[in-house]
């Protein structure tokens, strides 16, 4: 701290910076600030531009802008996102996003535009999966049977607690939530206003990416859910000496691979059957617990003689 009218000591010669060093400081320090200006001077300068060539965009020219920016872009985007980029009016990217839709619908091609829930994202079409891992090198993500089961239960009835999902299951969850929650598959919503005030889960977003669903409208039924593991295909991979898509039908065609498939899709089957038979058991209980908890009836009044 420094008192008012106290003498400052001189710094020794050796420590003092000289004129052209000082000169040098202060150049470099004018310097960055006029770097930063002319940066956000040149980022005006393309915001203008932008907005002036929104005015005159056509339907084409919004078609190829928004293909770009799909193809470049790692994560979904949405339409403030779009429209903050390319400053084209929200009529004009709907009418283009319609266009591309059509154009990367599922199926047609190895590229498919996915709506997930008014995020949108370029996507290699499912069947090209085992050619496009083998290029990256990645291995695809695989969840456990125990894992698949507990996220379903959550997908269809959220928002539920971790006793809930116990119960419905008959084991412990809590590592299976554990390593949900790490993958940022499902999340906490709160708690539940009840004793003990347990947590409540819900599935998230990046939920509804892995199974490109656009909302949960969109959940397939329990025997359809199991189509979405691909426990399948795991098994095949785990068979194949070479990868998949070099020799996927002749490998399928083994009688030992063809018998684990088949033995593996029957206990998928009995493990689904069993969810679902407790699914319907848990309903039944809450029905009879909200039955034997209702309010008695008022009594009738008497009839007139």
């Amino acid at each position: 701290m420094t008192i008012e009218g106290e003498k400052q000591p001189d710094l020794p010669i050796s420590d003092r910076p000289s004129s052209a060093e000082a000169e040098e400081l202060d150049g470099g320090e004018r310097g960055a600030a006029a770097d930063e200006q002319e940066t956000q001077e040149a980022a005006r300068t393309e915001l203008q531009q932008l907005k002036e060539a929104a005015r005159f965009a056509t339907p084409e020219r919004a078609v190829a802008v928004l293909e770009a920016l799909f193809f470049a872009a790692e994560k979904p985007l949405d339409l403030a996102t779009l429209e903050e980029v390319t400053q084209f009016s929200r009529e004009l990217l709907e009418s283009a996003l319609a266009g591309l839709q059509t154009t990367y619908a599922a199926g047609t091609g190895g590229v498919a535009l996915i709506d997930l829930g008014g995020r949108w994202q370029l996507r290699t079409e499912p069947q090209t999966g085992a050619y496009v891992r083998r290029l990256l090198q990645v291995k695809p993500l695989r969840l456990t049977r125990a894992a698949l089961e507990t996220l379903a239960i959550i997908a269809y009835r959220q928002p539920i607690t971790r006793p809930e999902m116990e119960d419905l299951r008959g084991v412990d969850c809590g590592a299976v939530t554990k390593a949900l929650l790490e993958r940022k598959l499902i999340r906490i919503l709160g708690k539940k206003d009840e004793p003990g005030r347990p947590l409540i889960y819900g599935t998230t977003k990046e939920f509804l990416e892995l199974f490109n669903l656009r909302d949960l409208t969109q959940l397939p039924t329990l025997r359809e859910f199991q189509e979405l593991s691909e426990e399948s295909r795991r098994i095949v991979e785990d068979e194949a000496k070479t990868p998949v898509a070099a020799g996927l039908s002749e490998l399928a065609a083994d009688p030992v691979v063809e018998e684990r498939i088949v033995q593996a899709t029957a206990e998928s089957e009995s493990a689904l059957a069993q969810l679902e038979s407790a699914m319907e058991r848990a309903d039944e209980s809450a029905k009879s617990t909200a039955t034997v908890l209702a309010p008695p009836a008022p009594p009738e009044p008497p009839k007139a003689e």
